[in-house]
């Protein structure tokens, strides 16, 4: 009978839904570390190891110079570099700095728009990653809400 359900059918459909249920941790668990990262020195070296690290203002990075609302912060970031890889969001007073890290396919365009909570006036890092160095943009935003924590 096709449409009767065995045991052996309902065995395979809660086996094949735990699978699923794993696959989302185990898509985070290889930045955990640098989400998990109390200093933003921490969380970098965790997602990038020891990459050469250049200043640099070659790229687009829109943040607003102040929040009015913390836990709401637009963020811009493109380019028109070649290769890059990724690029990650860090904000160095949060507790935890590490706010986002996006990851591009060769030959996508590198852009993104979202918005991130910062609990108090801080710094805020923009780093694209290429295969051979990263490039960061920082930028001072005060907030006037807090947004993490108040």
């Amino acid at each position: 009978m096709q449409g009767t359900l065995t045991r052996r059918r309902f065995g395979q459909a809660i086996l094949a839904a735990a699978a699923l249920a794993t696959l989302p941790l185990q898509v985070f668990a290889r930045s955990r570390e640098a989400f998990e990262a109390v200093q933003p020195d921490e969380a970098l070296k965790a997602l990038f190891g020891d990459k050469p690290v250049t200043e640099t203002d070659s790229f687009e990075f829109k943040v607003p110079d102040i929040a009015e609302d913390g836990s709401i912060v637009p963020v811009t970031v493109s380019t028109e570099m070649e290769g890059v890889i990724s690029i990650a969001l860090l904000v160095d007073a949060n507790p935890n700095p590490l706010s986002a890290r996006f990851h591009f396919m060769p030959g996508a365009v590198p852009e993104f728009k979202t918005r991130i909570k910062m609990g108090e006036s801080s710094d805020v890092r923009a780093v694209i990653e290429t295969a051979d160095a990263l490039y960061v943009a920082t930028k001072n935003v005060k907030v006037t809400l807090g947004g993490c924590g108040g």
